[in-house]
């Protein structure tokens, strides 16, 4: 099949790049966002975000996205700046449209990229948000076990924190991903890449209670693939373990913007600060890129100057 060919298959609607045909985008779009589900192996999460932003483009764009030129996106860009958009919210537009015109390029629909030349905001890395370890014990030790969903809430928290899994890869887990007896996850990150990530004992405990007397108290005789799981019987979403975190946080005091990623940061900072080596730690959080995970190195710095200024003699 032709690019053209493809392109009209789209536009006729027999194909889903997403839950359901989106209108606003042109066939060339649909196209690049199956590229990127096939052959980039994308996950859903960054396929949302690549449709949300070419949304946008398509609904400002005066001409065809294939006739855009170079004035037209560096416009649409200005205009994300007026919108009052932060750096990295722009920044992130930016390289749709790069990766889309690059494949456009590629493909032969365009002659010449038209992003090319577009240059992302400077971006200033603020450090992580972090729990310290008390916080940590409380916000574990919140859901009541009388019940099986606050069997399962405590597992799901004490395996965040033992492994720093992103909250998509904590709630896709499957029952398979659990290596027997081995304290060893088989976790599905971004890109469709699998990686072993090693948890310790006491999480283990946790999940193997919820396995033995929760799990099967919410799946009521139903079946499923996934570890945690709703009264429905499918994957608890992630949106809600957000609110469910969110809500034992408030319940022991912590009113600030908590979140999954926040107990992912607090697992990272806690393994730097106590002297594990950055490449294990990227390798656990599943970063392709080293200097993603070297933010960690600051935050233990900046801990190790509070330890200083609080109890050094003369500081």
């Amino acid at each position: 099949m032709s690019f053209k060919q493809f392109c009209k298959y789209c536009i006729i609607g027999k194909m889903n790049v997403k839950d359901g045909n989106s209108l606003a985008l042109s066939a060339p779009m649909q196209s690049f966002l199956h590229f990127c589900r096939v052959e980039k192996g994308l996950s859903h999460n960054s396929l949302a975000s690549y449709q949300f932003d070419l949304e946008r483009f398509a609904a400002f764009l005066p001409v065809p996205d294939s006739n855009a030129l170079p004035e037209h996106l560096k416009s649409y860009v200005d205009g994300l700046f007026a919108d009052g958009k932060s750096a990295s919210t722009i920044a992130r537009h930016i390289a749709t449209l790069r990766n889309y015109y690059m494949f456009l390029t590629r493909e032969g629909v365009v002659p010449v990229n038209p992003a090319q030349h577009l240059t992302a905001p400077k971006q200033w890395n603020s450090l992580p948000k972090y729990l310290n370890r008390e916080e940590i014990e409380k916000l574990i030790e919140a859901p009541s076990l009388a019940k099986p969903n606050g069997v399962r809430d405590r597992a799901m928290i004490e395996l965040l924190y033992a492994t720093g899994l992103r909250v998509s890869e904590l709630c896709k887990l499957e029952v398979s991903s659990l290596q027997d007896g081995m304290n060893v996850l088989r976790v599905l990150g971004k890109g469709g890449k699998q990686r072993l990530v090693p948890y310790g004992e006491v999480a283990a405990i946790a999940v193997e209670r919820y396995v033995r007397e929760g799990r099967g108290m919410l799946l009521k005789g139903k079946a499923s693939r996934y570890l945690f799981v709703s009264s429905r019987g499918g994957a608890l979403t992630r949106q809600r373990f957000w609110n469910l975190l969110k809500g034992y946080g408030k319940q022991v005091g912590i009113f600030r913007k908590l979140t999954p990623h926040v107990v992912r940061h607090s697992f990272a900072t806690h393994l730097v600060e106590n002297g594990a080596d950055l490449r294990s730690v990227q390798v656990m959080l599943g970063h392709s890129d080293i200097s993603t995970t070297q933010i960690y190195t600051h935050v233990a710095q900046r801990h190790l100057r509070e330890i200083v200024n609080r109890h050094h003699p003369r500081a």
